[in-house]
């Protein structure tokens, strides 16, 4: 082989591309053939589980070893049951019942629905300790607001998911939480002193090295205290001088998409895939609307002209190929070890039983004086608020009560509104009231205190049916309502758990007031 084209094998093999179609595209089988070292997966590619184990089937079959990567929180953030919503709470629902064994059960049944899928890379669990509520972009992704928590969940995450051979990766480093700014847009700033960064973002990567993962994944975020000019994704001293020196961690460093503005504004695709590796990373994420072979060349030949340039030494991108391979077999040899035997995962569309009963767990009802008790009498009305999506989040992923509350309760009626849709219809408290009269009343929100349109909306809503039921399926920062139910989440385990209550199918344990 020339040395243009072991370089360019050595390229391919620390990408991670996304593509397009729930089958193996002929670029990718060839690129695997080349060494390509692994794929992301994202909704686009999954429609059931067959269908994931066949796709997979398809690249093993091109490759043994590829890392077959997925963004599945088992939260809001879902890819492998995008269709129909997450039958796992999430993890802030995790964090509010803080029971680590179920955090590890739940982690475990999902490790091995993925393993039987033949994923070996989960681009999870979210370590970021969420303590901004007003941040736009983890919220209900993180266990909670306090280090400890967040660290002894991860940790717990961690160890279940990789029980069946499919590597965690705690994400953004070095911590997403305290910010207001998405990096899917911008460059986050994280204004914390080093001594503050260790004593909370940095707890919970810490708890996950020493759980045992195999990859860490980078969040484009600036974090002046330890570089104030380079996002972490591309800084040598967070990832070299932090990461690898002083917590110690020797696995598998992944960016987060790289196409994410936090980098590409300033960098362009192919410099903050160059800068990246040069840092210290070692597998490049990319998928997006990068989504086609014509971004995997750009990238693969950028970083082969940049060894020949000398911007990007060698040694540094064949210790980078290294640990993607190292991965590969850990996750061959565990998934061998642990009896996973590919084919047909019994989810998602029964879903995971211990998700649902977590989810049912995590809720929490307070209930106003003089207020009728749970479950409802009458067939309910329900209003749902849709503040703008979190652009993590699957815009065709599914959420809410009103369906599952429609099958509990035949003849329930729902609406959706958004910001817009009710400006436009003039009297918004007037509109949602309409078609309540003599029913319950149902309102559904997420994080209402982010979203001035949704509080106001509510409280003239609320002085004319004091009586009506809130649920709050994102961070319940205000108890609203004449009954008020939290289930720090909106997946569809979380919505079922809400359902229930309502319907009676469960009894509550209302809080005092």
């Amino acid at each position: 082989m020339s040395k243009h084209g072991e370089l360019a094998e050595l390229a391919a093999a620390v990408l991670q591309p996304g593509f397009v179609g729930t089958s193996a595209p002929d670029w990718v089988r060839r690129w695997l053939a080349d060494g390509l070292g692994g794929v992301a997966l994202f909704a686009r590619n999954v429609e059931s589980p067959a269908q994931v184990a066949a796709l997979t089937a398809q690249l093993r079959a091109e490759r043994p070893d590829v890392i077959v990567a997925i963004d599945e929180e088992a939260g809001d953030v879902t890819r492998f049951e995008s269709r129909l919503g997450s039958s796992r709470p999430g993890n802030l629902a995790l964090g509010a019942i803080d029971d680590v064994e179920l955090t590890e059960a739940v982690a475990r049944d999902l490790g091995r629905d993925l393993a039987t899928a033949g994923i070996t890379l989960d681009y999870a669990p979210d370590a970021d300790v969420n303590n901004n509520p007003d941040n736009p972009v983890i919220g209900v992704r993180a266990f909670g607001a306090e280090p400890q928590l967040v660290a002894r969940h991860t940790a717990a995450f961690v160890r279940g998911l990789q029980a069946y051979g499919v590597a965690g990766c705690a994400k953004h480093f070095p911590g997403h939480g305290d910010t207001s700014v998405d990096s899917h847009h911008d460059v986050p700033l994280i204004d914390r002193t080093a001594d503050e960064l260790h004593e909370r973002e940095l707890v919970p990567f810490r708890a996950a090295i020493a759980a045992g993962a195999r990859a860490v994944m980078t969040g484009h975020l600036l974090v002046p205290a330890c570089d104030p000019d380079l996002p972490a994704t591309l800084s040598p001293r967070i990832i070299r001088g932090l990461l690898r020196d002083q917590l110690g961690f020797d696995g598998l460093i992944v960016t987060d998409a790289i196409e994410m503005q936090g980098v590409r504004r300033r960098f362009g695709l192919e410099g903050a895939t160059v800068r990246a590796l040069a840092a210290g990373v070692d597998a490049i994420c990319v998928g997006g609307e990068h989504a086609d072979e014509q971004t995997a060349f750009r990238l693969r030949d950028a970083i082969v002209g940049a060894v020949r340039a000398g911007d990007l030494p060698e040694q540094r991108l064949r210790d980078a190929v290294a640990r993607v391979r190292a991965l590969a077999a850990w996750t061959t040899r565990t998934q061998r070890e642990a009896g996973v035997a590919h084919g047909v995962p019994a989810g998602p569309e029964r879903g995971s039983e211990v998700g649902f009963a977590a989810a049912r767990r995590a809720v929490r009802v307070t209930r106003a004086e003089g207020v009728p008790q749970l479950p409802v009498a009458g067939v309910p009305h329900v209003v749902e608020f849709a503040p703008p999506r979190n652009i993590a989040i699957g815009s065709e992923t599914p959420w809410g009560i009103g369906a599952p509350l429609a099958e509990m309760l035949p003849g329930t009626t729902s609406v959706r509104f958004d910001r817009d849709e009710l400006a436009e219809l003039g009297d918004p408290a007037g509109v949602v009231l309409a078609g309540s009269a003599g029913r319950p009343l149902v309102l559904v929100v997420r994080d209402v205190h982010r979203h001035p349109w949704i509080e106001d909306t509510l409280a003239g809503v609320l002085a004319a049916r004091p009586d009506a039921i809130v649920v709050e399926m994102g961070i319940p920062i205000r108890v609203l309502g004449g009954v008020h139910i939290a289930t720090f989440g909106a997946t569809r385990a979380c919505g079922l758990a809400a359902a229930e209550l309502i319907a009676g199918a469960v009894v509550p344990e209302p809080v005092a007031a």
